[in-house]
C-alpha cells in the first residue's frame, strides 16, 4: 500500500538529523582534552542547531511533496527511509557504539565527516522535493554542510 508523506514530514526527517549532529558534536566536545578541540567541535554543534532551527521553521511553510517523475510514492518514500536507516547518525546501536568510542579526535572527525557526507546526500534528495521557492533554502545548507565536510577533512590532515 503506497504511503502518503509531506516535505513537512521530510524536514523533519533533516530536524532530528542536525539535532543527532548537534548532539554527537557536544558529547565528541565534552570528552575532548584540549580548548582548541573543545571549541572546533563546539563550533560544528552551533552549526547543527542553526541548522535545526532553518528546518524547524520550513516543515511549518511546506506542504504535499512533488515526486520526481520516476518514482512513485511508495518507492519514493522507500528510498528516503532507506537513506535515513544508512545515515551514520540512524545505525542504532552501531551509531551509538562509534559515538562511544570516539576517544580520540581523528576518530571522532572521521564519524563527524561521515554523517555530513550523508546528511548532504538526504539534503539533495530533499531539495527535489520541495517547492521551487524553497530549493534555494535547501542548497545554502547543503553548501553549509559541504563546507563543514572540507573543514572536518582539514582537520584530520592537520592531525
Amino acid at each position: 500500500m503506497a504511503q502518503f508523506f509531506t516535505a513537512g514530514e521530510i524536514a523533519k526527517a533533516a530536524i532530528e538529523i542536525e539535532s543527532r549532529g548537534q548532539e554527537f558534536y557536544l558529547r565528541v566536545a565534552a570528552k575532548a582534552k584540549k580548548p582548541e578541540t573543545q571549541d572546533f567541535f563546539k563550533f560544528f554543534a552551533g552549526e547543527e542547531a542553526k541548522h535545526r532551527k532553518l528546518f524547524e521553521d520550513l516543515a511549518k511553510r511546506l506542504g504535499p511533496v512533488e515526486l520526481p517523475a520516476w518514482s512513485t510514492n511508495e518507492e519514493y518514500a522507500e528510498y528516503l527511509a532507506a537513506l535515513l536507516d544508512s545515515h551514520a547518525l540512524f545505525s542504532g546501536e552501531y551509531a551509538e557504539k562509534l559515538m562511544s568510542e570516539a576517544e580520540d579526535e581523528a576518530a571522532a572527525v572521521r564519524m563527524a565527516m561521515s554523517f555530513e557526507k550523508d546528511t548532504i546526500l538526504f539534503f539533495n534528495e530533499m531539495r527535489e522535493l520541495v517547492p521551487d521557492a524553497e530549493k534555494g533554502f535547501v542548497q545554502h545548507c547543503i553548501d553549509e554542510e559541504r563546507s563543514h565536510l572540507r573543514q572536518l577533512r582539514g582537520r584530520l590532515q592537520r592531525g
